[in-house]
């Protein structure tokens, strides 16, 4: 047999594969190029590359190359071709070309016609007669390649690409190649995995396409063995008997590997997909070789009888705008699987963003990259081993919420089930169930409107196994966390004020405020018909390792349990951190869940789950003590009323009307909720309304005035649901102004921000009476930040 100059073609970054492949075929004097592989051979080598090659597209036998610098140059390169030894003038071909850096021809379409025409016009000059064109299945298929100022023509032997393995049903659309699934296999060491009669698991298989290609690696199933139609079949000189050998050899591989396959498995959660999968595994002749069923990725559960193997998948890439929360979430799932069911496997994926591989908190090996069509990609590699496992950097506020969570409790779980420091209700600090009298007083919240909280509620049945976890004894684990000096400080603090709250018959309370600046959380008691415990942590700066941040917030959340002697599900977290701006009325869940507290003789609703805040300002318990005092007989103005806790306190205390304007009809709905409770019959209005526009129609045309008005704006708000951009440090005296003027003879405004670097403008305000009553209104439990809130007593 002669020997030819022969090409494979492949998609780009499998150069390196598909050369490794040829070398196991025999192949000789191999160099690979971009996408491509050039070697020598003879017939019987192009046909085994064409038979066995699981990564290449085509393999191109070289008739000839030849420069080319005009149309004509293309012309007569390609009529030096005797092309009766290849077809006959009834037999049929097709034309492909293409073309790079070529000054000649640029449209390759006018270059296959151009290539037609030589052919069609030798042809016809010799045999009066010329070939038909057929793009479907051609005698032969002419590859012509144009680069620069060289062209390569060539005879294509696979005549359609050899991706197209001859199972899929080819109305349906695969989401990976053939070959890119075969490569993904190859460089996941499945070859050596199959012989040692390891298992090969697809969760997510969706038709297929990886579980038959691993069956034919495992069983030595040469790819092309199902195809009816090659490139040669119909070229003159196609040598048949070397075609039936090769063709005999393979099927009787195939049958003996066959008889010692390994446990091959897919999943996936789509019935529809499973129906195509199970259809082309019947196309392959591997039924009941090949087991797929229905099955959601958190059920992907090997059976103890599968020896470990690899699992590999081709996982959603999350491309689609809106998915990537989906995928992400869908990535954390996957890995919280593998480390559950698949120690001691190997597991390989494809992903186009790298970031959602680290969703799984798996380390892997160096990604190794290939194209998935266009789309670059990174075929990660990853031992499943217990050495390997960490907790990925949470990407968002709820998720890391989440995984603090999951280590606190997974650190309660182990020390509760090690007997190591138990909770003892015994030793816990007894927090008084008291009613509450005017006379108590309160705390004050951060920044409401410059910080976001988002929060998330603990699941009582989520107990995962947190990495990095500390060994479980009770000087590793306090040592570690260093919640043993909050703890401390806890129980110090709560003995303090517990006698206070006491006293003062005050139920809700800040227990600590970053007292230990390591440890920067909040911590804030509230009791009703149970205990519950709201933790604020305050977002540490980049500069901190997320990680030593994760486990003391997780050891804090495992300690307060211990100390107050209640449930974990009793303690809620948020984190509260700095925004540009943010809408007050931002819901961040749908729980519902609503509890009853009590202050001044007054029932209140709080919410610990579904908004930023609880429903109930602490730091306002002083001003909305005094305002029940001094409601009785008077009409009562809430602006920016949230959940209108100090209308109730006014109504409690005897105010003779009440009305209550807020732009959220949810805390609207909230207050009226509110004062239900409490009371039934009386004046009181509420309005959904911009309190801004509200109050400045009402000033320049007054329709009523009050004796009392509470006057709390947010610091800053650019809510769509507003005109304008509000700011309070630049606003506030034209605010102030406009709710002076519907106060009564003898009036009184209250005035409160939080907005630690407030100045009030004296001299614009010049013509009021304006007392800072500030120190007054700063609870015992806040007595260590005097700056916690301003607040102002303004008369005409």
């Amino acid at each position: 047999m002669p020997t030819y100059q022969l090409f494979a073609t492949t998609p780009k970054a499998m150069e390196t594969i598909l050369t490794d492949e040829l070398q196991t075929l025999g192949v000789k004097n191999i160099k690979a190029t971009m996408a491509g592989v050039a070697f020598q051979g003879d017939l019987e080598t192009a046909y085994r590359a064409c038979l066995w090659s699981r990564t290449a597209n085509r393999i191109l036998l070289v008739l000839s190359s030849f420069e080319v610098k005009s149309q004509e140059d293309l012309y007569k390169g390609v009529q030096k071709i005797d092309w009766f030894e290849h077809i006959n003038p009834e037999d049929s071909f097709a034309v492909s070309f293409s073309a790079k850096n070529s000054a000649a021809i640029n449209n390759t379409h006018f270059g296959a016609l151009k290539v037609k025409d030589a052919i069609v016009d030798q042809m016809r000059a010799k045999f009066q007669t010329r070939p038909s064109i057929d793009t479907e299945q051609p005698n032969i298929r002419i590859n012509v390649y144009l680069n620069g100022e060289t062209a390569q023509l060539s005879l294509d032997l696979s005549g359609e690409s050899l991706h197209r393995r001859g199972y899929r049903d080819v109305s349906i659309k695969a989401p990976m190649k053939e070959n890119l699934a075969a490569a993904m296999l190859l460089r996941s060491g499945w070859p050596q995995i199959a012989k040692q009669q390891g298992s090969l698991i697809d969760p997510m298989c969706g038709s297929g396409t990886l579980l038959l290609e691993g069956a034919m690696i495992a069983a030595d199933y040469a790819p092309g063995l199902l195809r009816d139609y090659f490139g040669f079949t119909g070229w003159k000189k196609h040598d048949a008997q070397c075609w039936k050998k090769l063709r005999a050899e393979a099927e009787q591989r195939k049958k003996t590997g066959l008889e010692k396959l390994t446990v091959i498995v897919g999943f996936d959660q789509n019935r529809h997909t499973v129906n195509t999968a199970l259809a082309h595994i019947a196309n392959a002749g591997l039924q009941n070789k090949i087991h797929v069923e229905r099955r959601d990725i958190e059920d992907a559960v090997p059976a103890e009888s599968w020896k470990p193997g690899l699992l590999i998948c081709n996982p959603p890439y999350g491309e689609r705008l809106g998915d990537e929360q989906e995928t992400a979430e869908l990535y954390k799932k996957f890995g919280d699987t593998l480390k559950a069911h698949f120690t001691g496997w190997k597991a390989a994926m494809i992903i186009s963003n790298p970031e959602l591989g680290f969703r799984l908190g798996i380390r892997s090996q160096k990604p190794i990259t290939l194209f998935n069509g266009a789309l670059e990609c990174k075929l990660l590699r990853l031992d499943i081993e217990e050495r390997n496992f960490f907790i990925p950097k949470a990407k968002t506020q709820e998720e890391r919420i989440a995984q603090v969570t999951e280590i606190s409790k997974a650190q309660e779980q182990r020390i509760a089930n090690s007997g190591i420091i138990p909770v003892d209700k015994n030793n816990a600090i007894a927090l008084n169930s008291v009613k509450p009298s005017p006379e108590g007083e309160g705390w004050v919240r951060g920044n409401q409107n410059k910080e976001k909280s988002l929060f998330v509620s603990p699941h009582p049945n989520l107990l995962p196994e947190g990495e990095g976890a500390p060994p479980l004894t009770s000087t590793v684990y306090k040592s570690e966390l260093g919640a043993e000096m909050f703890a401390n400080r806890l129980k110090k603090n709560l003995k303090k004020l517990s006698n206070w709250a006491k006293q003062n018959r005050v139920t809700c309370y800040r227990a600590y405020d970053a007292d230990l600046p390591e440890y920067a959380v909040a911590v804030d008691i509230y009791q009703g018909e149970q205990t519950w415990v709201n933790v604020q942590e305050y977002e540490p700066p980049k500069s901190i390792d997320q990680h030593k941040a994760d486990q003391r917030l997780a050891g804090l959340l495992a300690e307060i349990p211990r100390v107050l002697g209640i449930s974990r599900d009793q303690v809620f977290l948020k984190i509260r951190r700095k925004q540009k701006s943010t809408d007050q009325y931002e819901k961040h869940g749908d729980q519902g869940r609503f509890h009853i507290i009590e202050e001044g003789g007054c029932k209140l609703l709080v919410n610990f789950e579904d908004y930023l805040d609880t429903g109930l300002f602490l730091d306002h318990r002083p001003i909305r003590l005094l305002i029940q005092q001094q409601a009785k007989g008077k009409r009562f103005l809430n602006l920016f009323a949230y959940t209108g806790s100090a209308t109730v306190h006014a109504a409690m205390g005897g105010a003779k009307s009440t009305t209550t304007v807020d732009m959220s009809n949810t805390y609207i709905n909230w207050a009226k909720k509110n004062l239900a409770l409490n009371i039934s019959q009386g004046e009181h209005e509420f309005i959904q309304a911009d309190c801004l526009e509200w109050l400045s129609a009402e000033a320049g045309q007054p329709s009523k005035h009050y004796d009392l008005v509470f006057l709390d704006p947010p610091t800053f708000s650019n809510s769509k649901r507003m005109n304008a951009v509000f700011d309070i440090q630049t606003d506030h005296v034209q605010l102030i102004n406009n709710a002076v003027s519907l106060l009564s003879p003898g009036g009184v405004l209250y005035f409160s921000t939080n907005f630690r670097r407030f100045k009030i403008d004296e001299q614009a305000l010049s013509d009021l009476i304006v007392e800072d009553i500030s120190a007054a209104t700063i609870p015992e439990d806040f007595a260590r930040n005097p700056k916690i809130h301003y607040c102002w007593r303004i008369k005409e």
